[in-house]
């Protein structure tokens, strides 16, 4: 039977599809001309521009610092919440699967706009603290999926069997949770980095002034900014979370 060609045709158009788009921006943001309708050669111009910007070096601060504190409070959140359903398999914990699996299908413009009237109903001011609060409430959702995939090739008996030892739970955690559960820790950690980074509409909503992050600069960039500087920068973004996502699913490959 002569092999279909179907499958790799398939593939090509898919891929087309999803990643010419990205290879016109690289391309672009390496275009000596001002403007994408020409291309004046090969150059580093927009690089050296956007490396002199001041603006953008302090929303890429703020971004980072946003994502690292969101990051670990999702990741502590997220594996206790985890755990508990995990362990414990009653009516309180199903029901708590379900408020944690929420979040996944509720679009970003809503839980947003939900956050927003609940901090200026409490008379919180818009700032860091309500960037890293809202992007903590929806990355804390990825990372529990993920440590609950994790934990379900985990062996409970283990614990009963080093508690039978006489082992405290602070040896059992240093020594057999960390451990055995490190890997869907940081894959958990690493997935909520890069959806913190990324998320534009929810921040947008939520931020005060002097709290712009890097898609909220490119945003306001666009009205009144070179292309090809945003084209720059979009290529340095994209290329952070494909690196951090690259790395997540490395670590959430199943283990020989």
């Amino acid at each position: 039977m002569k092999p279909s060609r179907l499958p790799l045709v398939t593939a090509l158009v898919v891929l087309v599809f999803f990643y010419l788009p990205i290879a016109m921006l690289i391309a672009q943001s390496f275009n000596a001309a001002k403007f994408g309708g020409q291309w004046n050669g090969f150059s580093f111009r927009w690089y050296q521009e956007l490396w002199a910007r001041e603006d953008i070096h302090q929303a890429a601060w703020n971004t980072l610092l946003i994502a690292v504190t969101s990051t670990i409070a999702s990741v502590v959140l997220g594996a206790l919440a985890a755990w508990c359903i995990h362990r414990y398999k009653t009516r309180t914990q199903r029901i708590h699967y379900g408020l944690i699996y929420a979040p996944l299908v509720v679009p970003d413009i809503l839980m947003g706009l939900s956050l927003l009237f609940l901090f200026v109903n409490v008379g919180v001011q818009l700032n860091f603290t309500t960037i890293i609060l809202a992007h903590t409430t929806f990355c804390l959702s990825y990372v529990t999926l993920v440590m609950l995939g994790r934990l379900q090739d985990f062996d409970d008996a283990v614990i009963e069997a080093a508690q039978d030892l006489g082992a405290g739970w602070g040896t059992i955690i240093r020594r057999i949770l960390l451990p055995l559960l490190g890997p869907g820790l940081a894959a958990g950690g690493l997935l909520a980095f890069t959806l913190s980074i990324d998320d534009f509409v929810i921040t947008f909503l939520v931020s005060g002034p002097g709290n712009t992050t890097l898609p909220v600069k490119i945003f306001s960039m666009m009205r009144r900014s070179s292309p090809q500087v945003i084209n720059a920068l979009s290529v340095i973004f994209m290329s952070v979370t494909f690196i951090t996502v690259l790395l997540s699913q490395r670590l959430t490959r199943p283990q020989p």
